[in-house]
């Protein structure tokens, strides 16, 4: 049965700013390298004249980093692709996700929205995921949705400490 989730956080830095980061190849590569390190590629980063933004990355899930148990049930061979869309409507951006694994039997998808916040901006995830190995489903399920729930402030503050207190990208 699929598990949702949904994650609220905030951070200093402004809408025009966490998206202008978005659009950023630099921004990318060195989030993923804070991130996942050498597990983690840019598969591809398309801005569209308009504002929106594409972003594709993949994992390499490696068994040492996931607990016993749940690498036991993922093979060796799995990587996680994820996407994420971004379009710009008036003050906020709003954005959609997807998760896939090859190798492995699961899948989420969901919603993003970035707004305008007192001293900067909120960024809103909600979604669901679905991991369809019996008996270990739920738990590889309740494992990445307590990951999403940690990893999604982290991004959004290193995001911030990117774009710097000027509101200028880090490069």
């Amino acid at each position: 049965m699929p598990r949702s989730f949904e994650v609220t956080t905030e951070t200093s830095a402004r809408v025009a700013d966490v998206l202008a980061a978005f659009g950023d190849r630099d921004y990318w590569l060195a989030r993923l390298a804070a991130y996942g390190g050498d597990s983690m590629t840019l598969d591809s980063l398309v801005v569209e004249p308009h504002g929106a933004i594409a972003v594709t990355t993949s994992q390499d899930l490696r068994h040492d980093v996931l607990p016993p148990a749940i690498a036991r049930a993922v093979p060796g061979n799995t990587t996680i692709i994820r996407t994420e869309s971004w379009q710009p409507a008036d003050d906020r951006v709003r954005g959609k996700f997807t998760i896939a694994a090859r190798g492995v039997p699961a899948s989420g998808n969901g919603t993003l929205m970035l707004k305008p916040a007192v001293g900067g901006s909120s960024l809103r995830v909600a979604g669901t995921l679905e991991v369809r190995i019996p008996l270990v489903g739920g738990r590889i399920e309740r494992f990445i949705a307590d990951l999403i729930a940690r990893d999604v402030p982290e991004m959004q503050q290193y995001t911030a400490d990117w774009i710097g207190p000027s509101g200028e990208l880090n490069a």
